[in-house]
């Protein structure tokens, strides 16, 4: 068991939001005022612990399952404890949840007016997980990407105070260009789980199986998949990338690393010639500084 893992089996509160360590992009950073970095701690926990349950990466012990109301011999079943969670969640907007990653969410949910529909949208999309396992289009993906990733952006903006329709329309384009990074980056571990998130039309097209996806390296279809859908994704963060220069002073760094982050890891993916399946390429802190550079900037 991982350290993160010991600590949940002990206190589920802090084991979760101790995963902040290890996720892909800040959670909240040091430059962040206090205030907003408690906010997005509290969105943080809400977030990790739904894709904990949704991925069946709960720590054992069954202590999730207790302070949800689920009993312990059914804490395995995903959807059963999808629906106990949307149900404590919705007590966060009457003030009584059980869990305490939801009761910590209560004074952030009042303090910002948060509404339940981002909440909700993160919930549908871990319970999608359990019922829909293939895309078959492009657009389904985006729909798919509409509940899993967007509510995060929007949750940043609303937590900043900084929510406009134009900004939640880019905040929009940044965040589903990165799942579709996160996607391309894992499509090895996401077969694992009996999970495709490239869309079936595009791998037709390109000549790709799923037996393909199992091979300890990509071959030359594969490569040309990873590198169509790389495209697709590096236009959607063009598109959303003017929402870094829509904002001020530390929130504009925050975003600029999201957007940087992202291209990082586009370039670290094309650097390995588009071969994803040996694990995810690596863009290293340079070039992450580099291309946070260049979004400050405004020049890409």
């Amino acid at each position: 068991m991982t350290a993160a893992g010991t600590a949940h089996a002990v206190d589920p509160e802090r084991g979760t939001l101790a995963k902040a360590a290890d996720e892909n992009f800040p959670v909240a950073p040091f430059f962040l005022p206090r205030a907003w970095r408690t906010d997005l701690m509290a969105v943080y926990g809400f977030a990790r612990l739904v894709d904990d349950i949704g991925d069946g990466d709960l720590a054992p012990g069954g202590a999730d399952a207790r302070l949800l109301g689920v009993l312990e011999d059914r804490a395995d079943d995903r959807l059963l404890m999808l629906d106990a969670f949307e149900e404590d969640l919705r007590r966060v907007f009457d003030g009584t949840p059980r869990h305490p990653l939801l009761r910590r969410l209560v004074p952030t949910v009042r303090r910002r007016a948060l509404t339940p529909e981002p909440f909700l949208g993160l919930i549908a999309a871990n319970r999608q997980d359990q019922l829909v396992a293939r895309y078959e289009t492009y657009d389904d993906l985006l729909a798919y990407c509409e509940l899993s990733a967007n509510p995060v952006g929007r949750l940043v903006l609303a937590v900043t105070g900084t929510s406009t329709p134009e900004r939640i329309r880019r905040s929009d384009e940044i965040c589903t260009a990165l799942q579709i990074v996160e996607h391309l980056q894992d499509v090895a571990e996401d077969l694992g789980r009996d999970r495709v998130y490239l869309p079936a039309e595009d791998m037709k097209r390109f000549h790709v199986q799923e037996t393909d996806l199992a091979a300890p390296t990509a071959n030359a279809s594969v490569r040309a998949l990873i590198a169509y859908e790389a495209g697709r994704a590096r236009d959607l963060l063009n598109e959303g990338a003017p929402l870094v220069g829509s904002v001020h002073g530390r929130l504009r760094l925050l975003l600029a690393g999201f957007v940087a982050g992202g291209r990082a890891a586009l370039r670290a993916i094309a650097a390995a010639d588009h071969d994803v399946l040996p694990g995810p390429p690596k863009s290293g802190k340079v070039l992450l500084l580099r291309e946070a550079g260049v979004v400050l900037r405004g020049e890409g």
